[in-house]
């Protein structure tokens, strides 16, 4: 009996590890996801001087590469600046309650926060 409780201790410890390693594993398809789109804006933006119109990455809802994200674009009024914000649509990655939102705008600011609205941002983009 011993045994099994020292088995489940072990085991209930090792899921969460897991399931912390999945998630910080999966971020990386929000900040890659993010930083395409950003590069295709800056690119339409160097040659037409405007974000709008931008037809690599249009302003609007999209999905990211793997599909754990769905990926905002926000083009500013004027169009000279833009937000990019990335939430969890596909488990396993909506409980993951460290990096409930990923933003990133046209300054490169990047930012994150949590699912309690703490600021998480070198945590969630692998800065830490």
């Amino acid at each position: 009996m011993i045994a099994v409780a020292i088995v489940g201790i072990l085991a209930s410890i090792a899921v969460a590890g897991y399931a912390s390693y999945v998630h910080n594993a999966n971020r990386t398809d929000a900040t890659r996801s993010m930083t395409i789109d950003s590069q295709a804006l800056e690119r339409c933006y160097s040659q037409a001087f405007t974000y709008a119109g931008c037809a690599t990455a249009p302003a609007g809802t999209s999905t990211s590469a793997q599909g754990y994200y769905s990926i905002v674009i926000a083009i500013g009024t004027p169009a000279t600046s833009y937000t990019i914000t990335a939430t969890p649509i596909k488990a396993p990655q909506l409980t993951d309650s460290n990096c409930a939102t990923f933003t990133l705008n046209s300054a490169g600011t990047q930012g994150a926060t949590s699912a309690g609205g703490s600021d998480n941002t070198a945590t969630c983009w692998g800065s830490s």
